[in-house]
């Protein structure tokens, strides 16, 4: 079952697991384990490292940190498993954390193992699903922003994280954490990002409500059933998850939503298969949202550029350490292209906004 499956692969060598410590440990702390360990690797993502652990008669699945140096506070397993062995019992969609390892000396990281939920990814690499299916490109669209709606209607206190994040003044944190994330990534060749940030800083909203934030809630972080890909079997990447400003998890959704007509500089920053006729448009996300939630979005622009940014650091950040040597991964060697190109776009909706 597990060599047959299309989001997984053979485990990258500089991204081994230590399988000779993990597998004692997993028998030790999870119930019903029979039979020797396999290891798979799932191919997608940009950061954290996931895993499909394979048993006799079960499978899980382990997330781990990045490789090399990472940010403060970011790539956090204690926060992940913290949420997700909470928040399944009211939302599935969350994939249900099983239990937490902070021993570094098991695999030279903190990690935690959840369950295996099955379906697949949407990706750029996978567009036969979506290909000369107008209905259904509409209902995976409409279904993207009513599970991000969904979640952030999630009463925080009934699933015991009510005291998650610090939510008043969440948004000014938020820019100039990312603020100096990007200082700090930087390298010789990367672009002026001085007039987005002081845009970002002039004038910044103040949040009309206090939700769940995801922090990175987009298409490929939507697991959807094999039977049908526009219905959510669970969402993924809960490592940032907080509570603050729900507009910032809008505009990270419109940021990688490609649509119909983007300039080359758009889509080289943020791509996502939806470029299609028959998917709804940025805006009509956004309006499907606000119908769903209430919330108001006269002041998306803001939250647009902003979430460009973001994009823009965290991309900055992955392709530093592969340019200090820190991941052998090349997916990443074109990074600071997009980079290039998100700084651009941002530059470009400022003048617009």
């Amino acid at each position: 079952m597990t060599e047959r499956d299309p989001e997984t692969m053979d485990v990258r060598p500089d991204e081994a697991l230590d399988t000779s410590r993990l597998e004692p440990w997993l028998q030790d702390n999870l119930e019903n384990v029979t039979g020797p360990l396999t290891v798979r690797q799932f191919g997608g993502g940009h950061a954290n490292l996931t895993y499909l652990l394979a048993f006799e008669n079960t499978e899980y699945v382990l997330r781990r940190p990045p490789l090399g140096p990472i940010a403060p506070s970011a790539h956090d397993m204690k926060r992940e498993h913290r949420i997700l062995s909470r928040l399944w019992r009211q939302w599935p969609l969350a994939p249900r954390s099983y239990v937490l390892c902070t021993d570094e000396q098991i695999i030279g990281a903190e990690f935690h193992v959840l369950e295996r939920k099955d379906g697949f990814v949407l990706r750029s690499t996978n567009p036969e699903e979506t290909d000369g299916k107008p209905e259904l490109c509409r209902r995976i669209g409409e279904m993207t922003a009513d599970v991000l709606a969904s979640f952030h209607m999630i009463d925080a206190e009934e699933v015991g994280l009510g005291g998650l994040g610090r939510p008043e003044g969440f948004v000014e944190r938020q820019v100039g954490g990312w603020s100096k994330r990007w200082e700090a990534a930087v390298d010789d060749a990367s672009p002026d990002a001085a007039t987005a940030i002081a845009w970002i800083q002039s004038d910044i909203p103040a949040a009309q409500t206090t939700t769940f934030v995801h922090n990175d809630y987009k298409l490929d972080n939507i697991m959807v059933a094999r039977d049908d890909p526009a219905r959510a079997v669970a969402v993924l990447d809960w490592d940032m998850c907080t509570r603050g400003d729900p507009l910032l998890d809008l505009a990270n959704l419109v940021n990688y939503w490609g649509e119909v007509g983007d300039s080359e500089n758009r889509r080289m920053a943020v791509y996502m298969p939806t470029d299609k006729p028959d998917f709804p448009t940025r805006a009509e996300l956004v309006a499907r949202y606000a119908e769903k939630t209430g919330f108001d979005v006269s002041r998306f622009a803001w939250y647009e550029i902003f979430g460009l940014f973001k994009i823009a650091v965290i991309l900055q950040q992955i392709y530093i350490r592969y340019l200090r040597g820190q991941t052998q991964d090349e997916r990443f060697a074109v990074l600071g292209q997009r980079v290039q190109a998100l700084i651009r776009q941002c530059d470009i909706l400022i003048e617009q906004a």
